[in-house]
């Protein structure tokens, strides 16, 4: 019976494979025909709105360094959210949806104002539907304009790298509501 049960494991993995690798198609030969395709390079425009006031957030504080001590609307070193933001057109809330940025930002400053940005661009609509890209780096958020990279991509956007740069198109120094105006320029295969 043992030797069924593995005579039967092996035979399930070799015909598995050619559906992990694609068919009739071997791993190294797919990676080399995938990378015969010539870089293109993409631009983008779209507005980001994070919302961290009212009945439906977008953005949660995680964790803050001193409960005792307001968080917003310019969060204190060390204070952490998770955010699930759309990504529209224009600036207006009721805009198309292009996506949603999904990630983490925190408060990695002792002076002055600094957010250590990890996040996905999650494209839901178009040609992009299903694609992303990974954005990591400092966001300065009272500068006028902002520049993060683009360290990587899925999709339509494999192998990207690239930049966004940022402006804040409308912020609520009362609830820490903002809207981001962002272009995005982005090489990738």
């Amino acid at each position: 019976m043992e030797k069924i049960a593995i005579i039967l494991l092996f035979c399930s993995m070799a015909m598995a494979m050619p559906m992990v690798h694609g068919a009739g198609e071997e791993p190294q030969q797919a990676v080399d025909r995938w990378f015969q395709n010539k870089e293109k390079v993409t631009k983008l425009h779209f507005y980001f709105h994070d919302t961290v006031s009212g009945k439906n957030p977008t953005a949660v504080l995680v964790t803050e360094p001193d409960p005792t001590k307001p968080v917003l609307p310019l969060n204190p070193f060390g204070s952490i959210f998770m955010m699930d933001d759309p990504l529209t057109i224009g600036p207006e809330p009721k805009s198309t949806l292009l996506g949603r940025a999904q990630g983490i930002y925190a408060s990695a400053a002792l002076e002055g104002v600094g957010l250590l940005m990890t996040l996905n661009y999650v494209f839901t609509a178009g040609s992009l539907n299903g694609s992303t890209l990974s954005i990591l780096g400092r966001n300065p958020i009272l500068e006028e304009y902002r520049e993060m990279p683009i360290v990587g991509g899925s999709g339509v956007f494999r192998l990207a790298r690239g930049i966004a740069t940022a402006k804040t198109y409308w912020f609520n120094s009362t609830s820490g509501d903002a809207v981001v105006e962002y272009h995005v320029v982005v090489l990738h295969h």
